[in-house]
């Protein structure tokens, strides 16, 4: 893969007043989605909010992207994507759950924003092979990559390579996937943020030969 990893430095510094407001409200709804929801388990866990947008902060900061394109990748509550717009990108994300879309419209339209949501699945057609590795090496399945849904990219307008910089939160074994299926249909240039174990991010840039590698 052409996939180039990025040193990113920590930051510590207070987080802005109106983003820690949001996350509290965050919070709250969450956890209200889950005792209205006992039956998810562990179907749907965010990642930390807060590491995350230290990571996208940062990356604006530095100028590491093309552009302001941003989408998130199984965007559940839309919690990153509005964090993404905070920070300074045009954001959208991607849900194959329209409760969780519908969720994410509410935390939009309270906070008077302007983040955009669809429901389907971030697998764009033709990359289909690489949700089918996902399931053939998981027995119970994998039900947010399916494929076979309401085609998000047509509704937003959008193709995956008209993104500079997108942000997954891979379930573990899944994070080869998400590389792979970056590297195939992603632009140029483009990078991918991901939350991984231990609270920790990671950012990757794919390569080009036009693109000097930060």
């Amino acid at each position: 893969m052409a996939l180039v990893e990025i040193e990113m430095s920590e930051t510590t510094s207070p987080l802005p007043s109106d983003v820690a407001a949001f996350l509290t409200e965050v919070d709250d709804r969450i956890d209200q989605f889950m005792r209205e929801h006992p039956t998810w388990g562990s179907g749907f866990v965010p990642s930390d909010f807060v590491t995350v947008y230290y990571a996208l902060r940062a990356i604006t900061a530095t100028n590491l992207t093309t552009g302001r394109h941003f989408c998130e990748w199984g965007s559940g509550f839309g919690v990153v994507a509005i964090l993404a717009e905070m920070a300074g990108f045009q954001a959208y994300g991607i849900e194959i759950d329209r409760d969780l879309v519908d969720e994410a419209h509410k935390l939009v339209s309270d906070f008077e924003l302007e983040a955009d949501f669809v429901h389907g699945s971030f697998i764009p057609q033709g990359s289909e092979a690489c949700a089918e590795e996902a399931y053939a090496d998981n027995d119970a399945g994998v039900v947010w990559l399916v494929t076979e849904t309401d085609d998000a990219y047509e509704e937003l307008g959008l193709d995956p390579d008209d993104f500079d910089i997108i942000f997954a939160y891979p379930w573990p074994g899944e994070e080869d996937v998400i590389d792979r299926l970056f590297d195939r249909c992603a632009a140029d240039g483009a990078l991918l943020l991901t939350y991984g174990q231990q609270n920790s991010v990671r950012l990757q840039r794919k390569r080009s030969g036009r693109l000097r590698t930060v």
